[in-house]
């Protein structure tokens, strides 16, 4: 049976974001938008959102787990506001929902990650992915939907590589 939950998942440029996760297993739809701005439109100056893909998903085929381990394939989880070559807060990283189950799931298996990784490498590094409610989240304009689908030539703007990037597509 369908378990169809939505979590919004952010790692910089949306259109690299978005085509990736789209050919994961579990993945029922993808949308580009942005979490957690002020206002209500994409024609108003900065406002404080986070670039991020809105994830239709079915829980019974990919956790919530499964996703941030997806993420950090195209992540630089150390990087704050930064990925490849686009910088400011708007390409941060972050994982927002409206469920709080989602939350502690995403908090507690970062910390996990972040243990493993600071004793594989001998390190005290932070994993900088933000874990926070979502309060407000808009829609791309249509030109952004989608965008490596039926654009594939800007795939140069892209901070994830190629044969990342559709690692889980079926042809």
């Amino acid at each position: 049976m369908l378990s169809k939950q939505i979590i919004y998942l952010a790692g910089g440029c949306l259109w690299g974001v978005q085509e990736f996760l789209k050919h994961i297993p579990g993945i029922i739809n993808t949308q580009a938008g942005r979490a957690n701005g002020t206002t209500k439109s994409t024609k108003t100056d900065y406002d404080g959102f986070a670039e991020c893909v809105k994830t239709t998903f079915d829980n019974n085929i990919v956790s919530v787990e499964d996703l941030i381990t997806y993420l950090l394939e195209i992540i630089d989880p150390y990087s704050i506001n930064k990925q490849g070559n686009d910088i400011g807060q708007k390409y941060r990283t972050g994982i927002y929902s409206n469920n709080t189950i989602h939350l502690l799931k995403a908090k507690t298996y970062i910390k996990t990650i972040e243990d493993k990784l600071n004793k594989i490498n001998k390190t005290q590094k932070t994993v900088a992915i933000e874990v926070l409610p979502l309060t407000n989240f808009i829609p791309s304009d249509t030109e952004h939907q989608d965008r490596l689908t039926l654009h594939p030539e800007d795939y140069s703007y892209c901070h994830i590589p190629l044969d990342v990037l559709h690692k889980y597509k079926n042809n």
